[in-house]
């Protein structure tokens, strides 16, 4: 197994990593809305799920493989009454339209409106 790190998603917020890859598989941990230029958290929506998908990507190129190549997400959001507002972004960076989930959960880390984790190949 390897440990994916790049300073291009933020960093680990807890006892985790950003990625791993085993077995020509790269698996993210849940990426929130944080600008690793500056730490801020993205306001909107859409400039937040715009942030986790770039985030995703970062750590992606790290690993050495890209969005054609993601197999599944997951997607968590804190209202499923914005889940077309985050759809719209999503589907710019995924357009080879992966399996995915979503699901509407109670809360996420620093209050944000989405996080988004990946498996893809290598």
């Amino acid at each position: 197994m390897k440990v994916i790190s790049t300073p291009n998603a933020p960093a680990a917020i807890g006892p985790y990593s950003q990625a791993y890859v085993t077995n020509g598989l790269l698996f993210t941990s849940g990426q929130i809305p944080i600008d690793p230029a500056t730490g801020e958290l993205k306001k909107t929506v859409e400039e937040q799920a715009e942030q986790s998908c770039r985030n995703v990507l970062a750590i992606l190129e790290a690993a050495g493989t890209s969005a054609d190549k993601v197999v599944k997400t997951v997607c968590y959001i804190s209202d499923m009454n914005q889940f077309g507002a985050f759809n719209a972004v999503y589907e710019k960076f995924f357009t080879s339209k992966p399996a995915r989930s979503c699901v509407e959960v109670a809360r996420l880390p620093k209050d944000v409106f989405c996080e988004i984790e990946a498996v893809a190949e290598v």
